[in-house]
């Protein structure tokens, strides 16, 4: 879903230089890039069906034994690539992690914040294998700045490399404003299941008792059913983005996952944060690490967060707001000659 929202800036940056955008995922981050643009035309992709463990430690061998099912995903979506160069006259290919989207045909490039792979012991391996991937792309777009007060560190920066790296600074579809505080916190829940849940009902108990008002958006598409809660929670399944906009600056702070995508969007608007990785997930472990040592915001493991634990906000900064644009010469690569 990350990957999706962020993708977000660059389709209105693209349909404000005349493109046309054809949209390609699958699955709820599909649905969330139809929701936000329901007038673009779009493509459902072959899904990687990537399925997680209730336990971290179990991630990487889950992850290994899937290799075989991704591998097949990848050359399915090269071949629907393929046809769809032909049939809808394209003139470029911009590729959020989706390995097998590129072509020889038009120039085609290559969105992440990931050159390095962290998986830890195994991150050299992990690392390679995805920069090999990366190579066959014209260009790489960062969503990141180059210099030393960045947001992704060994992630996005790479000591030495080969590639046609371009820097774009943070990417949020979202703006400051500002607006009445209505939240003493916005719980914002996002990524895989059964994680997504384990949350949730972890963050239920926590709150049963707290005495202040409380916003808490599932992260769920489809129409699932209610689920119980204290009386001084609203509870919201998704949001579009300018009503998660809107949320978040009505919030004092936001308790999420550190995935990187949130991350730029708290960035954008200057936020206060506390973080809880996803079990297992080594990049989320950096980056809430990292943003807790730069005394940015604090974090706690999952299984020993308590609201107790939020009284740490107050030691923390907090994020300080970056400009979130799309510069419009990127989209040079697509005129051809």
């Amino acid at each position: 879903m990350g990957h999706a929202t962020r993708c977000i800036p660059i389709i209105n940056a693209l349909l404000k230089v005349n493109y046309e955008p054809v949209l390609a995922s699958d699955g709820d981050a599909l649905l969330l890039l139809q929701k936000e643009f329901p007038l673009l035309k779009s493509v459902e992709l072959p899904p990687y069906n990537i399925s997680y463990p209730k336990k971290g430690k179990n991630l990487k061998l889950k992850l290994l034994l899937q290799i075989p099912c991704i591998i097949s995903a990848i050359r399915k979506e090269r071949k629907m690539v393929s046809q769809l160069i032909e049939k809808e006259n394209i003139a470029g290919i911009i590729s959020d992690n989706r390995f097998g989207v590129y072509s020889k045909k038009v120039p085609s490039v290559y969105v992440t914040h990931q050159l390095n792979v962290l998986s830890g012991k195994t991150t050299f391996i992990t690392s390679q294998i995805h920069q090999h991937f990366i190579k066959k792309f014209d260009e790489c777009w960062v969503p990141d700045v180059e210099g030393v007060f960045n947001f992704s560190g060994v992630l996005g920066h790479l000591k030495k490399h080969h590639f046609n790296l371009k820097y774009l600074g943070i990417l949020s579809r979202f703006q400051p404003k500002q607006l009445e505080i209505k939240y003493d916190f916005l719980l914002l829940l996002s990524g895989p299941e059964p994680q997504r849940t384990l949350l949730e009902n972890k963050l239920l108990k926590e709150f049963q008792h707290f005495n202040g008002k409380i916003l808490m958006v599932r992260g769920i598409l489809n129409n699932t059913l209610e689920i119980k809660a204290p009386n001084n929670f609203k509870i919201l399944n998704y949001l579009l983005a300018n009503e998660l906009e809107d949320a978040i600056n009505q919030s004092n702070a936001v308790i999420a996952r550190s995935g990187y995508s949130t991350i730029m969007d708290l960035a954008a608007l200057g936020k206060k944060a506390f973080f809880i990785p996803t079990p297992g997930q080594f990049e989320q472990e950096y980056l809430a690490k990292r943003l807790q040592e730069n005394w940015v915001a604090p974090y706690a493991k999952q299984d020993e967060f308590t609201v107790a634990k939020l009284g740490d906000l107050s030691n923390f900064s907090g994020f300080k707001k970056a400009a979130s644009t799309v510069d419009l010469e990127l989209f040079k690569l697509f005129e051809g000659e």
